[in-house]
């Protein structure tokens, strides 16, 4: 099964803990790479998360997420295809760079594409060729 990943995915275990539901996030974000490293599941990586990760103003930040890359079994870049996709998500109401980030996932053939962002996760009935859930929903499917 392969998963994508989003980039407020990645960064969730360094948000601040104290509130529930980033904890929960967390931990279950943490349980999925477990999973990625003991090979149970497959991580896509993209050049969109290389883009947003450079921007990120925390260099441990940055290099943690960074080093995924070498863990992921795909990696995608630009093309032609994926923009025209972003460019149909954007016709759904969703944030170009969300667009991005799901033409990646859905163009490398990603069964599940991961992320806490309520915006993108209010849009996901709108999303017909990828499964986007948070993720604890995400570990209480495939935790079984």
């Amino acid at each position: 099964m392969k998963v994508y990943l989003d980039n407020c995915c990645f960064n969730r275990p360094f948000d601040d803990q104290s509130r529930y539901r980033i904890r929960i996030e967390a931990e279950a974000k943490l349980y999925v790479q477990e999973l990625i490293r003991k090979g149970e599941l497959e991580l896509a990586w993209s050049y969109m998360l290389d883009y947003e990760n450079q921007a990120n103003p925390f260099r441990e930040r940055r290099e943690a997420i960074e080093a995924w890359r070498s863990i992921a079994s795909y990696d995608i870049e630009e093309s032609e295809g994926i923009i025209l996709l972003a460019t149909r998500y954007g016709e759904l109401g969703i944030r170009p760079a969300d667009c991005l980030h799901l033409a990646c996932a859905v163009k490398m053939g990603c069964d599940y594409f991961l992320t806490t962002d309520d915006a993108l996760l209010n849009k996901l009935e709108k999303v017909k060729e990828i499964i986007i859930l948070d993720p604890p929903t995400f570990v209480r499917k495939f935790d079984r």
